[in-house]
């Protein structure tokens, strides 16, 4: 038959989801484009999807809610938007919609760590109005979450129902002893077991329908149950009775427990409104009515309240209204009551957009796990572990097969990735009809994906990170760069030795000092060795985990052997210290010595070092992670414990000199690399870190790969736990960094008190009458102090004067004094003028001072005078000790750690308190092959990331570094062509003349070493801030 023309048609559902012309991942239809991206520094916020996978948006922090919303939606390519929403938790542990008129940074106090979930919003009564298939499949996914976690209760029947129609659309069609083996492995219902015969049944009557249909089904039968779309509010009414509130399509409800006692109709309702902690129904006159004018009903806040009073509002305007209220104008003298209108389309406006345009009338076509079930018996001979009930397939179009799209920049790539150096991502997808041919397209497609490219040379313009291994059935929702975001903390760079490599003796601040003799010199033969190791992305990402856990287990033995016989033996160690830190510290340390051992023998297999004829069966490493993040369960307590630790810790040193000293000489010692508190925390960094590892791994493996289902299991376990620590966290890592400014500085009687928030230190120059001089300040949400460093061999700041933020104003001031980036610092009592190094320097400072100066008026503060009484003149320079005070903190210039606020000084940096959380939450350790400028072999070399800086040692087995090398005001790039440097997955390191060269193993930890470097030399998104109604852990 000859060919017809082409014909051309409109885009639909399918070819959004899988059309080879593509804005780097997600497929667009022609006028469906990410939205317009305000100016202003972005930052980076993740967005949890209805089937659990996480998605990064580098976004402007001056962006709209309905920015950031509209970029997820057309991610998903997603046309019936306005039924969903994206949720969170505020500051006031309260989960909310965000809203799509306000900035993003007025609601998202701590973007970089707080979690948005991509939700359903709006119920509507019949199912039959979602007009396009993957809104119902999202809807389905919505409905499975209920279900599981119990939201949505409802008789055995009815569950047993929905979960075949579950089952139906992810395995297929019944088959008795698979279908029981499924429901025994996975639970989709509280209390599943007694209901296993019944599902079964229900399952074997659901022959021959479709994931589509399936999705119908489970609809259908949901939105005839009580519960269905129902978000219960805690109320109680006039009496105390304890209540519920809840709002649908029809208007206000009102439930007992699980039971509806009453419902308000739209209709019925004249006025929603909230006063103080009481919510107010005023309802129209009815003479037929026994209910009075004005409903009363109490809740736990003014918050609560508003916060219910906000879905009302959206809710009653999304169904009730024919099109999107318009704004109020403003007053022009004052306003009274609520600014908040619901923003967007009704569900009118969207039914009709839906129906003019031709996106739904290309179907798409689902297929079932059995496919990809089925190929892996045939190829394995044996029952592979099935994707988890919680992860679903996504709609591939049916027809043209999906190919590798070009290199382009996509709109979300990792906001540490600068633009000289951009991160392209690849998406291999394979389309319905290489998925029914079996196991051997498909099983080549993948292996294809999931192995590393060939490896080409980094100094051919900038590396192009590649393949994320996503195959078109793959259950994620959608696919993205799978970049993990982290930093690294406040550092002291250690005790160093030697000479730089041209002779002169070395800035403690510049260069580690390991000379061509230090290590084992390297050439090509290394290379070869190197090549006979597997090439999988997942090998490296687990040989990741190996060497960050070696340098972890070093760092509790800091604690459990090294502080022990230094500090913990001696009688001025209270016992009840002593206690506290083994009981905390030692099942940890003994827990994390056999993981270990684990990974290392795993780690083995994989290379064929031993056992290589069953090499195949461990090239994989979830299953050993599940197994230790549940049998790290029962030490969870432990977790709890660090406040206690760094609680217990300073008090002891607060009521004893001799403790306070030989803490401080323990600090001193090669050992303790970074500060003794960092150390205390490590454990829950280490939480962190192994979610971001099991994310890496789930996002390069495709859904049908025997590891998936452990790691996405274990990432599960490993999140619920790291929600849970995240808030203490936050406050722990505040109280940290305060006792470590509280060395530094000389001259203040009162750092460490509650409600005090550390939020920005960094190199100024103050105006005097003597001109410019160079200061150190510190910037706190109540106060600001500058500081200068003394003339004595001391690493502390003595402390000039203070600003109290309460009452203060700035302005830029560069016109007024002819001074280059200048700002004045207007106070109640004094004013300063200060100038930075850079324009940018002075854009950070005067965010942060703007945002702590809005706080002051929003919070109580510490109010309490921070200094001592016997300050010097701001503009002589100061004694660095006074006579009354405590001996110096901390060894003399050049001795032990140097504290990041000296690293600051002499740089001219400045660092916030976002930054120093990002660093405590990033490491990195491993092999690397390290080149000065002018040397000519490679030495091999331990390296461990950390603190803002870099770590050397020989090996792994040292017990303390050789050398450091901070890297606040470093810069890294790729070498170029002129330098001469051969090799691949090169990474220059450069300050000022200091120049080193460091070479990698792979594409994948040049990668990780080049991004974790970035998060150290690359500024962050603006201030982060504690919650003002949280206090320190005193």
């Amino acid at each position: 038959m000859a060919e017809q023309d082409p014909v051309p048609m409109a885009q639909g559902a399918g070819q959004r989801l899988g059309a080879p012309e593509s804005l780097g991942i997600s497929t667009l239809d022609p006028g469906h484009r990410p939205p317009v991206m305000p100016p202003g520094r972005h930052v980076t916020v993740r967005v949890r999807m209805l089937d659990d996978t996480e998605e990064l948006f580098d976004i402007s922090q001056k962006a709209s809610g309905k920015v950031l919303f509209d970029l997820v939606c057309s991610h998903m390519n997603l046309i019936e938007g306005d039924y969903f929403g994206l949720e969170f938790q505020n500051h006031q542990k309260m989960i909310v919609w965000l809203d799509h008129i306000k900035p993003i940074i007025k609601q998202l106090r701590r973007p970089k760590h707080t979690i948005l979930r991509f939700a359903v919003k709006f119920f509507p009564p019949d199912h039959a109005q979602l007009l396009e298939e993957l809104t119902r499949y999202l809807f389905a996914l919505q409905i499975k979450q209920d279900v599981s976690c119990g939201r949505l209760t409802c008789n055995d029947s009815s569950a047993a129902l929905m979960v075949s129609h579950i089952i139906q659309s992810e395995i297929g069609d019944f088959e008795e002893s698979y279908c029981r083996s499924h429901l025994l492995n996975n639970n989709y219902i509280p209390d599943q077991m007694p209901l296993i015969d019944k599902i079964m049944e229900f399952h074997s009557k659901n022959v021959g329908h479709t994931p589509a249909e399936s999705d119908y089904q489970l609809l259908e039968v949901a939105r005839r149950l009580e519960m269905y779309g129902i978000r219960l509010h805690p109320a109680k009414d006039r009496e105390g009775t304890r209540l519920s509130l809840a709002v649908a399509h029809t208007g206000v409800l009102v439930f007992q427990g699980h039971t509806r006692i009453n419902a308000f109709n739209w209709s019925k309702v004249r006025k929603l409104s909230f006063k103080r902690k009481r919510f107010l129904i005023k309802l129209r006159p009815d003479l037929n009515s026994s209910y009075q004018d004005t409903l009363e009903f109490l809740m736990a806040s003014r918050d609560c309240c508003k916060v219910f009073w906000k879905v009302c509002v959206e809710y009653h305007a999304f169904f009730r209204l024919f099109e999107e209220p318009k704004p109020k104008p403003k007053p022009l003298l004052f306003t009274r009551g609520s600014s908040f209108r619901f923003s967007g389309r009704t569900q009118k406006q969207v039914i009709d957009y839906v129906r003019e345009s031709e996106f739904k009338k290309i179907p798409f076509e689902r297929k079932h796990s059995r496919v990809q079930h089925n190929s892996r018996v045939q190829q394995n001979s044996r029952l592979s572990p099935l994707p988890s009930p919680r992860h679903h397939e996504v709609p591939t179009e049916h027809g043209a097969p999906r190919v590798d799209s070009p290199h382009r920049r996509h709109w979300t790539e990792s906001a540490l990735v600068s633009a000289e150096d951009p991160t392209a991502s690849r998406t291999a997808r394979l389309s319905p009809v290489h998925q029914r041919n079996g196991h051997d397209d498909r099983d080549r497609a993948s292996s294809g994906s999931r192995t590393e490219e060939r490896r080409g040379s980094t100094r051919q313009t900038h590396p192009e990170h590649l393949n994320t291994g996503v195959v078109a059935n793959s259950p994620r929702l959608s696919a993205s760069s799978g970049h993990s975001h982290g930093m690294v903390n406040g550092q002291k760079s250690l005790e160093l030795c030697g000479h730089s490599p041209d002779g002169r003796l070395p800035s403690p601040l510049t260069s580690p000092l390991l000379n061509d003799a230090g290590s084992v010199r390297t050439d090509d033969e290394d290379e070869v060795r190197r090549k006979r190791f597997p090439t999988d992305r997942a090998y490296f990402i687990a040989k990741e985990l190996l060497t960050t856990e070696r340098t972890y287990v070093k760092d509790l033995e800091v604690l459990t052997v090294s502080f022990q016989s230094a500090v913990g033996q001696d009688e001025a160690t209270p016992d009840s210290l002593k206690n506290t830190v083994l009981s905390t510290f030692e099942p940890l340390h003994k827990f994390h010595t056999g993981f270990l051992r684990e990974v290392e023998q795993r780690l083995a297999l994989w290379e064929g070092r031993s056992n290589a004829h069953i090499k195949g069966d461990y090239q994989r490493i979830g299953d050993v992670m599940l197994k230790n993040l549940q049998g790290l369960k029962p030490l969870s307590v432990n977790f709890h414990k660090q406040s206690e630790v760094l609680l217990e810790l300073e008090k002891a040193c607060r009521g004893s000199r001799r403790l306070e000293s030989l803490c401080r000489d323990f600090e001193l010692q090669k050992v303790c690399y970074v500060p003794l508190n960092v150390f205390i925390l490590r454990p829950l960094h280490r939480l962190i870190h192994y979610k971001q590892i099991l994310e890496r791994l789930c996002k390069h493996y495709p859904a049908t790969h025997v590891d998936f289902r452990d790691c996405r299991a274990a990432l599960a376990d490993v999140s619920e736990v790291v929600e849970q620590l995240q808030g203490s966290l936050i406050k722990m890592e505040n109280f940290q960094k305060l006792l470590e400014l509280k060395k530094d500085l000389i001259g203040i009687d009162n750092l460490v008190v509650p409600g005090r928030e550390f939020i920005r230190l960094g190199c100024l120059s103050k105006l005097s009458g003597k001109g410019l001089q160079q200061r150190m300040f510190f910037l706190f949400n109540d106060v600001i102090l500058y500081t200068s460093r003394g003339m004595a061999a001391t690493n502390q700041f003595k402390v000039h004067g203070q600003l109290p933020l309460h009452g203060m104003t700035i302005r830029e001031s560069e016109d007024e004094w002819g001074v280059p980036h200048a700002f004045t610092l207007v106070g109640e009592r004094q004013s300063v003028v200060v100038a930075a190094s850079s324009l940018k320097e002075m854009e950070k400072w005067m965010e942060d001072i703007k945002s702590a100066i809005e706080m002051t008026k929003t919070s109580n503060g510490p109010s309490s005078d921070i200094l001592s009484s016997n300050l010097t003149d701001g503009n002589k320079d100061p004694s660095p000790v006074s006579e009354n005070k405590a001996p110096p903190v901390g060894p003399p210039s050049g001795q032990g750690p140097v504290p990041l606020s000296v690293i600051c000084w002499y740089r001219v940096q400045s660092l916030s308190f976002s930054e120093s959380c990002r660093s405590l939450e990033n490491h990195l350790s491993g092999n690397l092959l390290r080149k000065f400028k002018n040397s000519n072999g490679w030495q091999k070399l331990w390296v461990v990331f950390t603190n803002f800086s870099l770590f050397f040692y020989k090996s792994h087995q040292d017990d303390y570094p050789l050398a450091s090398l901070p890297l606040l005001g470093y810069s890294v790039t790729i070498p170029t062509e002129s330098e001469n440097i051969h090799k691949d997955y090169v990474f220059k390191l450069h300050f000022k003349s200091h120049v080193y060269y460091f070479r990698s193993e792979s594409e994948y930890t040049f990668e990780r070493w080049m991004e974790v470097i970035r998060s150290a030399t690359l500024p962050s998104g603006g201030p982060r801030f504690l919650n003002s109604k949280e206090p320190l852990p005193h």
